[in-house]
């Protein structure tokens, strides 16, 4: 028996932009099904929302996304803010998305792409446990952890 495990992040109106992006970021795709698609008359406000979203690549990355009716403004993560304070990473947010390269040169490509607009929480740099670890805060309000395994 095998079990995949697929991150779902929600928006408030950005899930198509997030989606879209990360496809860029990984190679791969983004396929979105919108409440108009499902049968929301179009004129109505959040008709163009979506209700499925999932951006996939070969080589191994998922995420999916949807916009929670109603809501505008950004991601819906359980938290806003996640910075270094004394050495440890403080966090209300309730999950971050980890993504984990097999050469920093990989890593690197995944940080950059992923740091425009970003808020830097902790450089990508050699750590103790990793030839490359650094976390982010996108512009869409998902924070990742990017690192290199090891």
């Amino acid at each position: 028996m095998t079990i995949e495990t697929t991150t779902h992040l929600n928006f408030r109106g950005d899930a198509r932009a997030a989606l879209e992006h990360y496809a860029s970021v990984f190679g791969g795709t983004a396929a979105v099904t919108t409440y108009a698609d499902l049968g929301m008359p179009r004129e109505l406000p959040g008709a163009d929302g979506v209700v499925f979203g999932l951006a996939a690549s070969d080589n191994g990355f998922r995420v999916m996304a949807y916009d929670v009716p109603g809501a505008t403004g950004g991601t819906i993560t359980g938290g806003t803010a996640t910075h270094r304070e004394n050495g440890t990473t403080v966090t209300d947010q309730a999950c971050f998305v980890s993504v984990s390269a097999g050469s920093l040169e990989e890593a690197q490509g995944y940080w950059d792409a992923l740091a425009v607009g970003a808020s830097i929480v902790e450089p990508l740099a050699a750590s103790a446990w990793s030839p490359g670890f650094g976390m982010l805060t996108d512009r869409f309000g998902v924070t990742w952890s990017v690192g290199v395994t090891a």
